[in-house]
């Protein structure tokens, strides 16, 4: 009578360890896996002229097909100028007490166009570049900040045509001019970081895209675009809290700044307390906290 010996299989654990340390004898690693943050940041700087040739590439090609090409760059924010001036300075009449309303207005159309373009891009930056992400091995964090240079870049040809509306109204050229290379250097920053952010929630979630024009909408309602947050919280019927809110949101802090520094009539007063500390704050919190974020989900993007 023979007798039968039975080798127990092995377990699962027994089989992952045997498995990585033959992918470790041949120097395999995971296809797409996430590398430690400081790896990563290299990744993406050794990635910055695609960056920006990427940004460059899809700006040109915006307008393309219009027979204006690239003056909508400037025209679109212009016409949304213009209607927001009917509809809230004449019609809703708050232009009343507003010095150099036109300027004023202008600019915070310019600027909340820069944040809300940004963020509504960057949403779209993973789910709707599936095929790039699928096809080639590079920090998918290129994506939303690319898109985010991009609307940089569209601004800053937008503010060639603020110039030219400042000085129609008789803004002065100032020195103060100069403070609104730092404070697009903060904007950018904090676009940047939560263009990641709505990256990262859009590429798992597609249809948070067909939401955020609402959320962005009623966001530029609440960010002193049209009317003044320093004429309205001045008064003392609104709650301690609300105030608060409505003098350190992100766009209007950054509005606020462009305004300070581009118009003359837009006095240090008129700023809320604290406000390159809030605009900086703003800026590395949205920026650092934006970009671990999108980071922590690396090996996720185009899978499934």
């Amino acid at each position: 009578m023979s007798q039968v010996l039975h080798t127990p299989p092995p377990t699962p654990a027994a089989a992952d360890d045997d498995l990585a340390a033959l992918a470790a004898r041949y120097g395999l690693a995971v296809s797409g896996a996430r590398p430690s943050l400081p790896e990563y940041v290299r990744q993406l700087w050794a990635r910055r002229h695609f960056i920006a040739a990427f940004s460059t590439a899809k700006l040109t090609a915006q307008y393309s097909q219009a027979k204006l090409g690239q003056v909508w760059q400037v025209m679109t924010p212009l016409l949304n100028a213009a209607v927001y001036y009917f509809i809230f300075g004449v019609l809703l009449g708050t232009k009343r007490n507003v010095p150099d309303y036109i300027p004023f207005l202008v600019t915070g159309v310019f600027i909340w166009t820069f944040t809300s373009s940004s963020i509504m891009t960057g949403t779209r930056a993973i789910s709707g570049n599936l095929g790039l992400v699928r096809a080639l091995h590079f920090p998918r964090a290129a994506l939303p900040i690319s898109f985010a240079l991009q609307q940089l870049q569209q601004l800053l040809f937008s503010m060639a045509a603020l110039v030219v509306i400042l000085l129609c109204f008789g803004v002065p050229i100032a020195f103060s001019w100069l403070l609104a290379v730092p404070a697009l250097v903060l904007q950018f920053t904090f676009n940047a970081g939560v263009s990641m952010i709505m990256a990262r929630m859009g590429a798992k979630t597609p249809d948070i895209a067909q939401l955020m024009p609402f959320v962005l909408r009623t966001w530029m309602y609440l960010s002193g675009v049209m009317w003044s947050i320093d004429k309205l919280t001045s008064k003392d019927h609104l709650p301690h809290i609300v105030t608060v809110m409505l003098k350190l949101n992100p766009p209007a802090v950054y509005i606020d700044l462009m305004r300070y520094a581009l118009i003359d009539s837009f006095h240090a007063n008129q700023l809320p307390p604290h406000v390159w500390a809030a605009a900086t704050g703003w800026a590395l919190v949205a920026g650092v906290g934006g970009f671990i974020y999108f980071w922590k989900a690396e090996e996720t993007y185009g899978r499934g």
